[in-house]
């Protein structure tokens, strides 16, 4: 029987989802419960891996068990286990050909930014705090020029090791708050950094050191050394899963264009 796991968690004292040799990851927490259920080691397999320090408001993974449990007993029984930064919102019983990472067909990602006149300690860990006057108009004028199939190359880190670099955004916009803006993404699948280095070069036009102009060549160049900068992780969170083409559908038109994740890999 295969199971299916809807969570969030707060990433701050976590060295990120996947297991570490050592350190404290989401993936670490649940196999420890699994392990202690089933008296052997059971593997999880996530939609998504998420790095150190950067949250999600949801994240899938499924796992297969030949113990006949309810969901609602698996849900209670994992967040009685689990700390107070980790929570099951939801367990659900899913067809065995089904696999989290495999069928799923997009991402969103929200990326946080508080300002004001100081630091404010109770953001700390939750959003990335920026003290600059930033052009947020000309923010979104670059950010809407990531929306389609580009090569992201210069957009990842240089530690990516992927055959293809090639993702979709159907998404890609700076939306103002109370105290400060957020960046909002949704792709086919995110490359190493990618969105932290999205962040960081937007933040760069915010300030007037690059224009909206530029992002036609920088895609086209394929050369991080044009792109230097990296946002902290702090304030990236993982929005929603996409488990299906008709959800992706539902939020962006019927004329999209849908990828499946075998062809994609780090995402």
């Amino acid at each position: 029987m295969r199971i299916l796991v809807n969570i969030a968690y707060q990433g701050s004292n976590f060295l990120g989802f996947q297991i570490q040799q050592h350190g404290r990851t989401v993936q670490q927490q649940f196999e420890k419960i699994l392990k202690r259920m089933h008296k052997r080691h059971v593997r999880i397999h996530p939609s998504s891996r998420t790095d150190r320090g950067v949250h999600a408001m949801e994240q899938y993974f499924h796992f297969d068990t030949e113990l006949d449990i309810a969901p609602k007993q698996w849900q209670y029984a994992m967040n009685s286990a689990l700390p107070d930064d980790i929570y099951v919102k939801e367990v659900s019983i899913v067809d065995d050909d089904f696999h989290c990472r495999y069928d799923c067909v997009g991402k969103r990602y929200r990326y946080m930014v508080y300002q004001g006149a100081h630091r404010d300690v109770f953001m700390s860990g939750l959003k990335t705090y920026n003290d600059y006057d930033l052009d947020l108009d000309k923010m979104n004028q670059a950010a809407q020029q990531f929306i389609g199939t580009h090569d992201f190359t210069g957009f990842c880190s240089q530690k990516t090791e992927v055959e293809s670099k090639e993702r979709t955004l159907y998404q890609s916009e700076i939306i103002k708050t109370k105290n400060g803006f957020d960046y909002v993404v949704t792709g086919s699948g995110f490359l190493y950094n990618m969105v932290r280095v999205l962040v960081a070069f937007l933040i760069e036009v915010g300030k007037g050191k690059r224009s909206p102009d530029e992002v036609p060549g920088l895609l086209e160049a394929k050369d991080r050394n044009q792109v230097p900068f990296t946002a902290p992780a702090e304030g990236l969170y993982l929005e929603k899963i996409y488990l299906s083409p008709e959800s992706l559908i539902q939020d962006f038109g019927s004329d999209i264009k849908i990828h499946r994740k075998k062809s994609l890999q780090n995402d």
